[in-house]
């Protein structure tokens, strides 16, 4: 299986999910300044949209994007890690609840931010709701280690990936003690950390 991801981007999420699990993956860094890989080639032939992640499970078959789709699917390959609830229980639509926040109410609002020209008065209105949603994590996470309870799942590690994107956009945590202390929670496993380093991330 080939990730295709730049170091940081929600990318790391899937990244993350295979390392937990002990999925091998086949890293293929894509610069999405340019949309080339390695070779030079163009990233668009690969997947149309322009963006991470995105993985091949088999040669000549279409790619698999978006990223609370894709961590799900690499969780599965490996069950018993329980990084995702079993299909048809409460649990796994709990799950997927909590990946369908961060995509939308986090993965979403953060992309505002990253485009020069979106307007001043815009990027206020989203940093305004992306600390009502931090607002909220912080509660949860005050009597919970993860968005699950007490085990780390593929939905930690796509919050985790979504949210550290403060450390990039001059922003912090420090009005949310609980979501801080998670994310120093979840940086400190090893296997989060191992992906880190494989994205050159965190010193090696």
């Amino acid at each position: 299986m080939k990730l295709y991801y730049s170091p940081g981007a929600c990318s790391l999420a899937p990244h993350i999910v295979a390392s937990e699990a002990g999925v091998p993956l086949e890293l293929e860094k894509v610069d999405l300044g340019s949309h080339t890989l390695a070779d030079g080639s163009n990233y668009y032939d690969v997947n149309p949209r322009g963006y991470v992640p995105a993985i091949q499970i088999k040669a000549g078959e279409p790619v698999l994007t978006e990223a609370n789709i894709v961590v799900q699917y690499i969780a599965d390959q490996k069950p018993e890690a329980g990084l995702m609830p079993k299909a048809g229980t409460p649990e796994r639509y709990r799950a997927q609840q909590w990946l369908a926040f961060v995509a939308t109410e986090l993965h979403k609002n953060f992309s505002w931010l990253w485009y020069k020209d979106t307007p001043a008065e815009t990027k206020t209105a989203v940093k305004a709701k992306l600390d009502k949603r931090f607002a909220e994590l912080d509660a949860h996470l005050k009597g919970n280690a993860y968005l699950l309870g007490k085990d780390f799942s593929a939905a930690d590690a796509y919050a985790f990936t979504i949210v550290n994107w403060v450390n990039f956009l001059g922003m912090n945590l420090n009005s949310f003690p609980n979501l801080k202390a998670y994310m120093d929670r979840v940086a400190a496993r090893p296997k989060v950390q191992a992906a880190l380093k494989a994205e050159g991330l965190v010193a090696a």
